[in-house]
């Protein structure tokens, strides 16, 4: 009982790790599209100087998970949380990235006014956040319902996604002057479409998390 004790406290400091790592995603998030929107370089340098936190953070899961494979040798569910964690920490550290490399167009775009209001952006942005929110809601709770909810979100996100890229390309035939511009919008556009993509890997992995078994939600 003493050895199972120690292993559910370890298994808690896991699951708070990576709850941590995924506010600084939501954090790195939140902050890259307020850098955008205000033309805040300052701000896009934080964003980018402050990656290096995730990427330790990342680190020590995935270090901790597989330590506790070697020690303990779990089987069943409990090995699942463990691969489960590695694999969502790495998706969540990959949303930590995307948001640096909005920040990186953010600077090279500059102190120009943007082309066109960019409201697919922002929604793009709003869901990308929302489902990052419910998914990490839903591996804490191992809720399926929820887990299934961000997969439908991210319809939403695919559908922007494609309505916003038609649009920067009709902008780019018509203000060809501002092609660098657009080619950092779609960039941005791109990045949170693909953020959106990685929180559905971490639904998925609460499926397999509950179920033990793997479940394609993006058919």
């Amino acid at each position: 009982m003493v050895v199972r004790g120690k292993f559910d406290e370890d298994l808690k400091t896991l699951h708070a790790k990576l709850l941590e790592l995924g506010n600084f995603a939501i954090n790195a998030l939140t902050q890259s599209l307020k850098a955008l929107e205000n033309k805040d370089i300052e701000l896009a340098l934080k964003i980018l100087e402050d990656d290096a936190d995730a990427n330790i953070l990342e680190e020590e899961i995935n270090d901790f998970a597989i330590l506790l494979i070697a020690k303990q040798q779990p089987v069943a569910v409990d090995l699942r949380r463990l691969i489960v964690a590695i694999k969502i920490a790495t998706d969540i550290e990959r949303m930590a990235d995307f948001a640096v490399n909005i920040a990186k167009s953010t600077i090279r775009i500059g102190n120009e006014p943007l082309v066109k209001p960019i409201e697919h952006i922002k929604q793009m942005h709003q869901l990308s956040l929302q489902m990052l929110t419910l998914s990490l809601e839903a591996y804490n709770e191992e809720d399926l319902g929820k887990a299934k909810q961000v997969a439908q979100m991210d319809d939403q996100v695919d559908e922007l996604y494609g309505q916003t890229i038609k649009d920067l390309l009709s902008l780019a035939q018509s203000k060809p002057e501002q092609l660098a511009q657009i080619t950092q919008l779609s960039f941005i556009s791109r990045y949170l479409e693909r953020a959106a993509d990685h929180v559905t890997n971490i639904a998925e992995n609460v499926f397999y998390l509950v179920k033990g078994k793997r479940y394609d939600l993006n058919q």
